[in-house]
């Protein structure tokens, strides 16, 4: 585990020696703060009590879009710059080598979704006796588990590419097909229940928004990540006996 924690910790501080890694969390932070007076401004004009959903809600939809250009170049890069012969030349373990990668860029993302956590400390000041601390705490567990999965996929696909711009977009397009895949099931009784299960939003919206916990989501979340990193090693080693 020590040689994940150091690809972990280098990728984490490469985030913040790139210009890209800047220009995307500002724009992160810029729209979820744009959403949040947006939503407070309407609940106070029809003078109605703003919830913590008002931010988790579309936050967690933005990781969907930010998350492609935060995984796009960590293994599409190295093979680009053919840095990742060296990396698989050295006593380095594939998997080692796609775990570190992953914990990096998801540590990256935790910072951010950390510092949104400014919006609902306003809110509950701005609501007597206060906000719902429910909701609020199994709603930032749940976006750990999201960006944890979302992360994986991002780097799964970038280990297929060494294109960033390929990556992105393959990954936006994996992460969205997952965000809708469920909108069929309404009309499609044959494999409805498949398609309900793989939905990325049945799993966050119905339990962890409004303060509950599922195992059953807990365990999606969890086997999605697992999976990603493993389809990733496994990828990896195949370009290792290349």
């Amino acid at each position: 585990m020590r040689t994940v924690w150091i690809i972990a910790q280098r990728e984490y501080k490469r985030y913040f020696s790139t210009p890209a890694a800047y220009i995307v969390a500002f724009m992160f932070l810029l729209i979820i703060g744009f959403i949040f007076y947006v939503n407070l401004q309407f609940s106070l004009a029809n003078q109605v009590p703003p919830g913590v959903d008002s931010v988790l809600g579309p936050l967690v939809f933005l990781l969907v879009f930010t998350t492609p250009a935060i995984t796009m170049h960590l293994l599409a890069e190295e093979q680009r710059l053919g840095t990742i012969e060296l990396l698989l030349t050295a006593p380095v373990k594939d998997w080692e080598l796609v775990t570190g990668k992953w914990l990096g860029g998801l540590l990256f993302l935790l910072t951010l979704i950390a510092i949104t956590f400014i919006y609902p400390l306003v809110l509950n000041q701005l609501v007597s006796p206060g906000i719902d601390q429910g909701p609020l705490l199994t709603g930032y567990l749940g976006l750990v588990l999201v960006s944890a999965a979302l992360v994986a996929v991002g780097v799964t696909i970038s280990s297929f590419f060494s294109n960033q711009i390929a990556a992105f977009f393959a990954t936006f397009a994996i992460m969205i097909l997952l965000w809708i895949i469920g909108a069929p099931a309404q009309s499609a009784p044959a494999g409805a229940e498949l398609l309900s299960y793989l939905d990325f939003r049945s799993h966050f919206n119905p339990t962890f928004l409004v303060g509950v916990i599922d195992i059953r989501d807990v365990v999606y979340y969890l086997s999605l990540t697992a999976l990603s990193l493993f389809i990733g090693s496994v990828f990896v080693e195949a370009r290792r006996w290349r």
